[in-house]
């Protein structure tokens, strides 16, 4: 293998969220952490190569990006995506999520209506009841073990709501759908129908497996704020590099204006700078990256119809977050909580996604084959070897 996905690194002692900071999450100090959507892989050698090049400048002085940075972007979404992005549709922020906050103060006033999907990552709601806005889920459906959009229930909830922005998730987070074409252009006649803005979180659009492929939202509705970013696919979040495109001028404006008044301007320069490499030279490591993801996606479903057939792993669509269903085995979210700390295994609770996620636990398997075999284990003796 050219990139070595099987390597185990050590990452205590770095100021890692995921692995130093357990006991202010509430969680044992040598539980295996399985729960943040990071990776525990190195980014591809190139962006290192260009990190560590500029590092040995050693100034870091304020930085903005250039005319390379925009065709890098501009040329990783039309070959990846065949979407053809502008110049000035661009706008960088540091981070999705203070992407999405912009968006909601931008075209939204307090007690205003903003719809999502639950089960979903919560920092979404957070963001949006932090800003003063009123959350309407549209929860998805979850049948035979895959999760469907409600659409009767979805524009329903738009209109008797007056519902201003339409937050989406694609891929999903945490239930790892991908949404079809059909899904998506239903869900766009329907916002504008109603007027509703699209604000669509796209960061883990580039996971994707088998055939699917990722639609950018504004295939179907050009007003839509798309949100992006290479942290996900490049294990880059620590940088804190995003991209928002805003083909809609008006709301570019508003948009921009919300993040002068927020106080912000020049990005982050180490992102900038690795955004760039890892459009530019990240394709073999991604295409290296997903079949491992795949085969590490394949481990965790033989392993438990194997081992524990009592839970199940929803098909996993796209990104690195596989949903698993414990609902079967009758136990508690805190019993299940009890017997995972026991076993010093650390996944995501599914109520920390919403009421809809109770039973339900989401783990990464972004990490080597050898850590994810311990976490399966873990698992094993916490719910089946006891009984």
């Amino acid at each position: 293998m050219k990139f070595n996905f099987d390597e185990v690194i050590e990452r205590r002692g770095t100021s890692s969220l995921k692995y130093d900071f357990p006991s202010r999450c509430g969680r044992p100090t040598d539980a295996l952490p399985l729960w943040i959507a990071d990776m525990d892989f190195q980014i591809p050698p190139p962006v290192t190569e260009v990190l560590q090049k500029n590092v040995s400048h050693a100034i870091y002085g304020y930085t903005e990006s250039n005319a390379e940075y925009f065709a890098a972007v501009q040329n990783w979404f039309a070959t990846q995506h065949n979407f053809h992005i502008q110049e000035d549709w661009v706008v960088k922020t540091p981070g999705i999520m203070f992407a999405l906050a912009m968006a909601i103060k931008a075209f939204t006033q307090p007690g205003d209506a903003i719809l999502i999907q639950k089960p979903l990552y919560y920092p979404i709601e957070g963001a949006i009841r932090d800003n003063r806005r009123a959350v309407i889920d549209n929860t998805l459906v979850y049948e035979n073990g895959r999760y469907t959009v409600n659409m009767a229930d979805f524009e329903q909830k738009i209109k008797q709501n007056n519902v201003r922005i339409f937050v989406l998730c694609n891929p999903h987070n945490p239930v790892g759908r991908v949404w079809t074409r059909d899904e998506l252009g239903e869900m766009a006649c329907i916002c504008k129908k109603y007027n509703c803005l699209v604000v669509s979180d796209e960061v883990h659009c580039d996971l994707l497996f088998g055939n699917r492929k990722h639609i950018v939202f504004t295939e179907f509705d050009e007003s839509a704020i798309i949100l992006t970013s290479p942290s996900k696919t490049f294990n880059l979040a620590g940088l804190q590099i995003s991209n928002a495109f805003i083909p809609n001028a008006k709301h570019r404006e508003l948009f921009k204006h919300e993040i002068a008044a927020a106080g912000y301007s020049q990005l982050n320069g180490m992102g900038i700078i690795a955004c760039a490499a890892a459009y530019n030279h990240g394709h073999e490591w991604l295409a290296a990256l997903l079949d491992y993801l795949s085969e590490n996606a394949a481990y965790v479903k033989n392993f438990l119809a194997e081992k524990m057939p009592s839970v199940r792993a929803i098909d996993l669509e796209g990104t690195y977050l596989m949903w698993l269903d414990f609902n079967e085995l009758g136990l508690s979210q805190e019993v299940l909580q009890e017997k995972f700390d026991s076993a010093k295994v650390w996944l995501s609770s599914g109520t920390a996604f919403g009421e809809t996620g109770r039973g339900f636990w989401r783990i990464n398997i972004a990490c080597p084959r050898a850590t994810l075999k311990i976490a399966m284990e873990r698992l094993e003796n916490a719910l089946v070897k006891p009984y």
